[in-house]
């Protein structure tokens, strides 16, 4: 399992920076510097090697579709308890995905998104969301709880690879944090897989293909 895990992550890392290398701009974005090419920073600092750029610039549109998935926990369909736990996922979401875009501004890096149509791990697809506005009740839970669990998982095992290759201190510093926080998010999701706080009085049922 841990070789697994390794060659994983490894993998993570060469799809990041080879993305981010070859990638030109986003449609309808314009023109802009390659993202993995160093440029000064209103400081007149370089913006790190091609790992930290293109993990940066990963994990900025991984949050963004992993938030809107989050926002359509608020509906009804959902139940109180997934309501709940999607709700406090969304804020802490929300908080990561502005210090990543300040990250991002510190490094000079453009606004834009050279991994978009790229299948990236743990990544919430335009279709992924499609299924979940279609999923009502116990479906969409488990599309949800199924969904967000790939993303906690595989951001935080770019994250650790961001931090053992990385270069810039913000960025690693960063990433260190993200991968801390992950791993209490996974911790709340098994918990309300079991049941076990005091506001999940029963269990629900995970997928049972995404043990948490």
């Amino acid at each position: 399992m841990a070789a697994r895990r390794t060659a994983t992550t490894l993998l993570l890392l060469v799809l990041l920076t080879s993305c981010a290398g070859t990638a030109g701009p986003e449609p309808g974005r314009g023109s802009g510097p390659p993202p993995t090419t160093a440029s000064p920073t209103p400081t007149g600092e370089p913006t790190g090697d091609p790992t930290d750029a293109a993990w940066v610039q990963l994990m900025i549109p991984m949050d963004e579709q992993a938030l809107v998935l989050l926002d359509l926990a608020a509906r009804e369909a959902a139940g109180p308890r997934l309501r709940s736990w999607a709700a406090r996922l969304r804020t802490e979401h929300a908080v990561e995905l502005a210090e990543l875009r300040r990250l991002r501004d510190l490094m000079g890096l453009p606004d834009t998104d050279p991994h978009r149509g790229h299948d990236m791990p743990g990544m919430v697809t335009v279709q992924d969301l499609d299924d979940a506005r279609a999923a009502r009740g116990g479906a969409f839970g488990t599309l949800l709880v199924a969904q967000i669990h790939d993303h906690l998982r595989q951001s935080a095992e770019v994250s650790r690879a961001e931090v053992s290759a990385g270069t810039r201190a913000e960025a690693r510093e960063r990433a260190g944090d993200l991968v801390t926080a992950r791993g209490g998010q996974l911790a709340a999701l098994a918990a309300l897989c079991a049941g076990r706080p005091t506001d999940v009085p029963e269990p629900f049922a995970c997928p049972s293909d995404h043990p948490v």
